[in-house]
């Protein structure tokens, strides 16, 4: 009896301790999901290498593209995206109503509940277009916003100058692009001074005097590479992209530490982190994941 008792305690005592552990081994499991560009790249690996020193094992979903991903996100094919507020609107729910930022993060945040969708915190990253000029020729003509720009073309118009600016071929011919932005800036250009390109090449052609100004992602690596000034949308034409994590709500209820750990890492990526991240991938040609490592390890979370 005494050693049947004993087996007993003992295998009581494995079961609680297994019991205990299961937890965590249920909160190690998690599919997260990125799109192709470096951007999401960085935001994928900061995330995965973090949520790993919490005890987390993440199956990595890469390079997936924009209606995929949200596919997959609703269809319980993955747990964790970074997505930006400009989708959740724009494609996501056909929104093209000019709004806040706040406005724009509070309606797809609502508009997804239904969906079991979560948009915790937004990041203070906004990877919006953007019109971007050399900065020390801005700073030297004094312009800092596109109303800035707008009234120096003026000007050199009035002197027989034109002012060339570089877009790329979608923007400068879609319904929601140039023209409605001319619109509201009340700005003319002539078909000369419009240079369509792709638009990796406008950075190089602002760079190089190709251009005076041109249109940009706002957290590029190339915009502090390339040491451009992004000009203020003083009118507010282009909608809001704040980088934001979207977590099924199913898994946050599981794991309920898991929003408090994604807001810590949204909360450390604003547009000047964010576009200083993407210039050492791509233009110091350094691995995704020892620049991810290098900013955990500055800001000590891992």
């Amino acid at each position: 009896m005494t050693i049947l008792s004993s087996l007993s305690k003992r295998f009581m005592l494995t079961a609680m301790l297994l019991l205990a552990c299961t937890p965590a081994l249920a909160a190690a499991n998690l599919v997260l999901g990125s799109k192709n560009f470096t951007e999401q790249h960085i935001l994928s690996s900061l995330t995965t290498q973090y949520l790993s020193a919490k005890g987390y094992q993440i199956e990595k979903k890469t390079d997936l593209a924009t209606i995929i991903m949200r596919n997959a996100l609703l269809n319980k094919q993955l747990d964790v995206v970074w997505d930006y507020t400009g989708n959740g609107l724009i494609i996501y729910n056909h929104i093209s109503e000019r709004m806040s930022d706040a406005d724009a993060y509070a309606t797809v945040k609502r508009l997804d509940e239904p969906n079991g969708l979560t948009w915790l915190n937004p990041a203070p990253l906004n990877n919006t277009y953007a019109l971007a000029m050399k900065r020390d020729r801005a700073e030297a003509e004094g312009i800092h916003s596109v109303s800035d720009l707008v009234a120096k073309m003026g000007a050199a118009a009035q002197a027989g100058q034109r002012w060339q600016l570089g877009f790329d071929m979608e923007f400068a011919g879609r319904s929601d692009g140039l023209k409605p932005m001319q619109a509201l800036y009340k700005f003319a250009l002539t078909r000369p001074q419009i240079r369509q390109m792709d638009p990796g090449l406008v950075y190089n052609a602002i760079r190089d005097g190709f251009v005076d100004a041109g249109l940009v992602y706002t957290t590029d690596g190339r915009v502090q590479g390339f040491d451009l000034l992004v000009l203020e949308d003083d009118l507010h034409y282009f909608p809001s992209y704040a980088a934001t994590p979207v977590v099924r709500a199913e898994v946050l209820a599981q794991h309920p530490g898991l929003a408090g750990e994604l807001n810590t890492l949204s909360a450390l990526l604003d547009n000047e982190t964010m576009s200083a991240l993407n210039a050492k991938v791509d233009i110091d040609h350094r691995p995704v994941d020892d620049v991810a490592a290098e900013f955990l390890r500055e800001k000590g979370l891992i």
